[in-house]
């Protein structure tokens, strides 16, 4: 093989590497954007369990006060029985502290339901606590891996530049124009190997003339078709 070609493949080979290492470095802050995503996640859930347990806190007292409001109107009223001589006041105070009993005793019911449910909460609320303590911790542990991922990939990206600087320097201006335009445009390789006289990068047959040229090695030749170089693979 020629020896400028040789270049070229091992230029060809840094190339993707560096595109390769460019595009993981790219994914990592989506990487550490999801991670806080579900650390803030985790945090909205627990922070949501915990404002329901205070609304419930909040609901018991009202009642409380709604129950001590009635119990105090029902020690009025049998008060003001004990002082009235009118029958028909007496009934209508006993009729009146019978309503605010039923009361009581509903809220009292509501009081009840609502104890059964800070219970619940209360439990849910540790376990989610708990969940949420090593998630964070996990993701923490992620957040240091993807650092030193980066830092590692970062030393490695200036390497690989380097290499191919140095490789680059070594091959023609006109050669190198023409690599870096169809490795730019391609998007894959810009030299690829002929297997069975077909181009390996478009999957086209060749003409029996190129072939020839790309088997005798002694020039640069592209593929009628897309245009990349070509090198012959024994």
């Amino acid at each position: 093989m020629q020896v400028e070609l040789e270049q070229l493949l091992i230029l060809q080979d840094r190339a993707q590497k560096i595109r390769q290492v460019e595009a993981e470095l790219k994914s990592l802050p989506l990487e550490r954007k999801s991670l806080d995503a579900q650390v803030a996640a985790a945090s909205a859930s627990l922070e949501a369990s915990k404002d329901r347990a205070r609304h419930i806190e909040v609901h018991k007292k009202n009642l409380e006060l709604d129950i001590g409001t009635r119990s105090d109107s029902i020690a009025r009223l049998k008060t003001q029985q004990y002082e009235t001589r009118k029958n028909d006041e007496f009934a209508a105070m006993g009729r009146e502290i019978e309503r605010y009993q039923k009361e009581i005793s509903d809220l009292e019911d509501q009081e009840l339901e609502l104890m059964e449910q800070a219970d619940v909460l209360k439990a849910a609320i540790a376990a989610e606590e708990k969940q949420a303590a090593a998630a964070k911790a996990s993701i923490a542990r992620q957040v240091t891996d993807l650092d030193g991922k980066q830092a590692t990939l970062s030393g490695r990206l200036e390497e690989l530049k380097k290499e191919r600087d140095d490789l680059a320097g070594k091959v023609d201006e006109d050669l190198l124009d023409r690599f870096n335009r169809l490795f730019s445009s391609k998007g894959d390789a810009a030299v690829v190997a002929l297997e069975h006289d077909v181009c390996t990068g478009c999957h086209m047959k060749i003409t029996t003339q190129t072939a020839v040229r790309v088997k005798g090695g002694k020039e640069i030749v592209s593929c009628e078709q897309c245009g990349r170089i070509l090198y012959f693979s024994e």
